[in-house]
């Protein structure tokens, strides 16, 4: 982390356009000016990360009061109710989510996680983690998913983490979501018995070892979005399977 100062460090939904403003702009410096991503109502000119879903999802939001308030990290979280009136989830563009949909629990959506370049590796990520634990208490969510990134659309160049997930870390058959065609692509490439497991740990983002420590599961197959510049995976956590030590790694009471 290389901010010059000790960051005060709080935690809200988005509160207003301009709240939504900052969270977006703050998409827009990762996922397309560091990443380069695109999307067709991203807004270059004022740099802002947007889609068609950001009105029907509340948006968590990190700020840093030390900095005077400045927007450092943020989550969105789209309910069912939510989902309902938006006509999908956002992840149903990659995935068939009929598994999900059909245990009739509670379902919240997550996605366009990051964090300010300067803030990371410290305890941003805890923050809004504890914050995300807060809504799935408030709103009673039994299941969690969405989906998570890998940088780049070469899929054999991960082929040792994708293989990992799906030999190691598949969802049950109740929860597994497929990924849809004509992006779908197998993550079955190595066989178990000669996944180097270090190295594909060494692959792996933070966000999916984060949902992995925590029980998460993937779904079947990943899908490649080449707008994004991502090879994605879908991925689930059941919050009546956390166990308790899990909980603790994030200070979690879900």
């Amino acid at each position: 982390m290389t901010v010059p100062h000790d960051p005060e460090f709080r935690v809200s939904l988005a509160n207003g356009a301009d709240e939504l403003r900052a969270a977006q702009r703050l998409r827009y410096d990762v996922f397309v000016a560091e990443l380069g991503g695109g999307g067709p109502l991203v807004d270059h000119d004022a740099r802002l990360e947007r889609d068609r879903f950001d009105p029907f999802f509340d948006h968590l939001i990190l700020h840093d009061d030390a900095a005077g308030g400045q927007v450092v990290g943020v989550y969105r979280m789209l309910r069912s109710e939510k989902a309902d009136v938006a006509g999908a989830f956002y992840s149903e563009e990659e995935y068939d989510l009929a598994p999900l949909k059909a245990t009739g629990r509670r379902l919240l959506e997550l996605g366009r996680s990051c964090v300010h370049v300067d803030y990371r590796g410290g305890r941003a990520m805890y923050h809004l983690w504890n914050g995300l634990a807060e809504y799935i208490t408030t709103h009673e969510i039994e299941i969690m998913f969405g989906v998570a990134s890998f940088h780049g659309t070469d899929v054999a160049a991960l082929a040792e983490p994708m293989s990992l997930l799906h030999h190691r870390h598949l969802a049950p058959e109740d929860l597994r979501v497929t990924a849809r065609p004509p992006h779908a692509t197998s993550m079955n490439l190595i066989p178990e018995d000669r996944i180097d497991r270090r190295a594909a740990m060494v692959q792996m983002p933070a966000l999916i070892k984060a949902y992995l420590r925590l029980g998460g599961v993937v779904g079947q197959g990943a899908y490649v979005d080449h707008s994004f510049n991502t090879t994605d995976v879908c991925l689930i956590l059941d919050t009546n399977a956390l166990s308790e030590r899990q909980k603790r790694i994030y200070g979690a009471d879900i």
